[in-house]
């Protein structure tokens, strides 16, 4: 009996536990080298519809190892932001580490492609604390990625690059 009712205690605490992961793809005809250049600069957030500042200075190339705070546009309160894995003109990851009991982690792939560059932004949410977080933080996460390709084309189109319409809002997948 005993052992019947610690396994439906612990099936109880690993529900409770919940994970939310989502992933949202972009394609631009801007090159892999640009968009790159605008992610990595941390000092330069005003692209991102979620961060309002950073304390980085503007060109410091995000390392393994960094931590760093950044303001939301929510609260006035600064929260760290620990970078996780960086491969250049690749990858970036980062992890959140904002209250207690979530642990979120946000990872941008970059991809050159036959039809543009493919930017994958994936949003990991851990903790019991996950579900309420997800739905605040929901329609902001859904505009991370366009938000940052609209800013790197506006930012072409400003140093005199050749107008380009963005091309599908999904990347092909084979």
């Amino acid at each position: 009996m005993r052992s019947w009712l610690s396994k439906f205690i612990h099936r109880k605490r690993r529900r409770f536990c919940a994970s939310l992961v989502r992933t949202y793809r972009e394609i631009s005809p801007v090159s892999v080298d640009e968009l790159w250049q605008k992610l990595v600069d941390l000092g330069d957030v005003s692209w991102h519809p979620l961060f309002k500042s950073t304390n980085v200075p503007s060109g410091l190339v995000p390392k393994p190892g960094l931590i760093f705070q950044a303001v939301t546009r929510f609260s006035p309160i600064p929260i760290r932001i620990f970078v996780e894995r960086v491969s250049p003109r690749e990858l970036l990851s980062i992890r959140v580490l904002a209250i207690p009991g979530i642990e979120e982690r946000l990872t941008y792939r970059v991809e050159s492609t036959v039809c543009g560059t493919c930017l994958s932004y994936s949003v990991t949410l851990r903790g019991w604390l996950s579900p309420l977080i997800w739905s605040f933080s929901r329609p902001y996460a859904d505009r991370v990625a366009r938000a940052l390709i609209e800013a790197v084309e506006e930012a072409r189109l400003g140093r005199g690059g050749s107008k380009s319409k963005s091309l599908k809002n999904s990347c092909f997948d084979f």
